[in-house]
This record gives structure tokens, C-alpha cells and sequence, in this order.
């Protein structure tokens, strides 16, 4: 466990929650949340901050940065099919209580706040875009697409999205698929929509419009629209040859050759994400849905 890391605790809904901080070096700074995958019960590491950079560049990008803990190393992302949803555990309040506590003690930004995940993390980006947009800008989620469970729900706030996908993920396919865990009679659950149709919704839900912009190198390819509510933006990113894994970061020894390991070392998706997030950190009323227009431009409060 990293020593920089300062504990929390905090009690919701009679669970003791908890999750490591690293502080940012400055008074309202922005707040960068790193959810991990469901990695069970028995696991005690913060693999986030082991697997991203974002605590090696926090002083430099001005960031603090939040690695909170899943209930029984898992997140209630809205699929049903985690032991978190199955007990019922509410993660979007335990998120939301966790970026207003640290907007209390650090002085971090509590309405422009970014969430990303990988695989179940990345699900419940996904959801805390659609349901906590008073407190999040700007969602990336890592091998997870839009589960479709979440998809009838019509948020108040623009949230802008990077959405990154490997075409080789066996876990979750890059055409989107169902969870591995299947129902009594064997039946299909959790279903979650694929990296495309994913992006397509989050346009819809922004209003972004226009074709886009398209940057295509030889490991993969990545389409921005902009000129969204509040002047949000969704970008879907395709990694070719890339597996269920975070790009930039080799995947641990023991891990190596497992089916899905294949990771992209074009560029650090850590890095990638603050750049996008940075200049779309706008406050909560400049997102609100009814007071942007769909050409991005918004009214000040």
C-alpha cells in the first residue's frame, strides 16, 4: 500500500466505506476518481494506483486523485450481476459522499469532479455519469461499455466521455455481450452495449453533433465529436490487438499470456485521460440539460 495514501472511512447506508487519498498540492484542485475492476473479496491491493500514473503526475497536473474501494471488492454498477448490486449496496451515494468529503477537507472541485474505471470500474463510470452529473464532468471508462440495464435513465447534466476499448478483449467484447455469470436456467445477464453503440448514446445524451474528428495510427483509432450541452465532447477509442487491460501499463507477471493480457503500449491512458478531462472540467450549472444548446455553447449562471 502506497505510504502517500491518506485513509478514509465513511458510513453509508450502515457500511463502513473506505478508500485512500492522494492529496493534491493546491487549493481547487480537480478530482480524479480510479475505480478497480471486480477483483473479489480477498484482494487488499489498490491495484488502480499500481496499474495508472495518475499519482505519479498529481503534482504536476495539479490532481488529487481518489482510489476508493469496492464493496467486497466489487461495485453495484447497475448489470445485477456483482455481489455488491445483489446486497443492494448504493456505490453512487458512497462516490458522491467521497468527492464532497474531499472537496470539504482538500478544497477539491465537488461539481467537476472525473471518474474512470477499468472493466466493472468502468461500468460504474458509466453510471456515475448518468447519475451523479451535479458532481461529475467528465467520465473514461477502460474496457467497459454502457450496460443496458442504465440506458432508459435521462441524466440532468452533459457529462463528456472517453470510452476506450481493445478488439481483442475477450472479457468484454469490443461489439459489446453479456457478463460471464449466467442465470439458474444458464440464461444471459448483465448485458452491456459495445464501444460504438456505447459512444452513440452518450452523443445522443450530450447532443453532440457533426462527424467528427478521426485519428487513426497503426495500434489504433480514436473519433471525437465535440459541440456538445455545455461544450461536452465524447471520444471512442479503438485499441487495436489491445486485451482486457489498461494501455500503458504492463499487465503483472502473472498475468502474462493469460487469454486477454494483450495491452497497448502506444500511449498511457492515464495521461490520455487527463488531457481530454482538463479543459471540459466546467462547473455543474454550465452542464445543466436546458441551458446549453446543442452547438455547445451555454449561458453563464
Amino acid at each position: 500500500m502506497a505510504t502517500e495514501l491518506i485513509e478514509g472511512v465513511l458510513r453509508i447506508d450502515g457500511l463502513n466505506r473506505t478508500f485512500g487519498v492522494r492529496p493534491p498540492n493546491r487549493a481547487n484542485a480537480p478530482l480524479v476518481l480510479a475505480l478497480h475492476g471486480n477483483q473479489g473479496p480477498s484482494t487488499t491491493e489498490r491495484l488502480m494506483y499500481d496499474w495508472t500514473s495518475f499519482a505519479r503526475y498529481a503534482d504536476e497536473w495539479g490532481i488529487g486523485v481518489v482510489y476508493p474501494d469496492g464493496w467486497g471488492g466489487c461495485w453495484a454498477d447497475g448489470r445485477g450481476v456483482t455481489t455488491a448490486d445483489e446486497e443492494g449496496v448504493d456505490d453512487v451515494a458512497f462516490l458522491r459522499a467521497v468527492i464532497d468529503w474531499c472537496a470539504e477537507r482538500f478544497d477539491t472541485r465537488g461539481d467537476c469532479a472525473v471518474v474512470t474505471g477499468i472493466s466493472n470500474g468502468a461500468f460504474m463510470s458509466h453510471r456515475m455519469a448518468l447519475e451523479a452529473g451535479d458532481r461529475v464532468a467528465v467520465f473514461a471508462a477502460v474496457a467497459g461499455g454502457l450496460p443496458e440495464a442504465l440506458t432508459g435513465i435521462r441524466p440532468g447534466y452533459a457529462v463528456s466521455a472517453m470510452l476506450i476499448n481493445g478488439d481483442a478483449d475477450p472479457v468484454v467484447p469490443i461489439a459489446g455481450g453479456h457478463s460471464r455469470r449466467t442465470g439458474p436456467n444458464g440464461e444471459s445477464l448483465g448485458r452491456t452495449r459495445g464501444l460504438a453503440e456505447s459512444a452513440q448514446h452518450w452523443r445522443e445524451l450530450d447532443g453532440c453533433t457533426g462527424p467528427g474528428e478521426t485519428v487513426t495510427t497503426d495500434r489504433s483509432s480514436r473519433t471525437t465529436v465535440s459541440h456538445g450541452i455545455g461544450g461536452t465532447v465524447v471520444s471512442e477509442w479503438t485499441v487495436f490487438g489491445g486485451g482486457h487491460t489498461w494501455p500503458g501499463t504492463p499487465v503483472p507477471e502473472r498475468w502474462a499470456g493469460s487469454p486477454g493480457s494483450a495491452v497497448s503500449l502506444e500511449f498511457d491512458a492515464a495521461e490520455q485521460i487527463w488531457r481530454f478531462a482538463e479543459p471540459l472540467l466546467l462547473p455543474a450549472a454550465a452542464r445543466a440539460h436546458g441551458r446549453g444548446r446543442i452547438d455547445g455553447s451555454h449561458e453563464r449562471p
